[in-house]
């Protein structure tokens, strides 16, 4: 049976310590990519909400941590995406390996702007 978590602070909390460490990145960097956003649990995962509506999705696995979903990206960014592509509009980085935040404050970026949060 699944865990059901109210808070992504209790989702966080739930994973061992350099799993913590990581989601915890993740969470700062969509937040500082997208000011203003706001989050909840949503299936079962963090999510994070920008005027009261879902941007992206991340959470934690056995072996790697996902972002879903993915952007309409430009020819650079779909290249930097292409090694952490997995199945049906997925990013996963794989833990113990180190975590590329400068590309999920990327995509993060691409999906507000697909989503008209903002145009910088």
């Amino acid at each position: 049976m699944t865990e059901q978590f109210s808070t992504v602070d209790e989702y966080v909390a739930s994973f061992p310590e350099d799993v913590k460490v990581i989601l915890g990145e993740i969470r700062q960097t969509i937040h500082s990519a997208v000011p203003g956003s706001e989050e909840k649990i949503s299936y079962g995962m963090p999510t994070i909400m920008f005027e009261r509506h879902y941007l992206v999705y991340f959470a934690a696995w056995k072996h790697h941590v996902s972002l879903y979903p993915l952007p309409q990206a430009d020819a650079a960014l779909e290249h930097d995406m292409e090694p952490y592509a997995g199945a049906k509009g997925t990013l996963k980085f794989p833990l113990g390996k180190p975590i590329p935040y400068d590309l999920i404050r990327r995509v993060v970026i691409a999906l507000a702007r697909q989503r008209g949060a903002f145009d910088a």
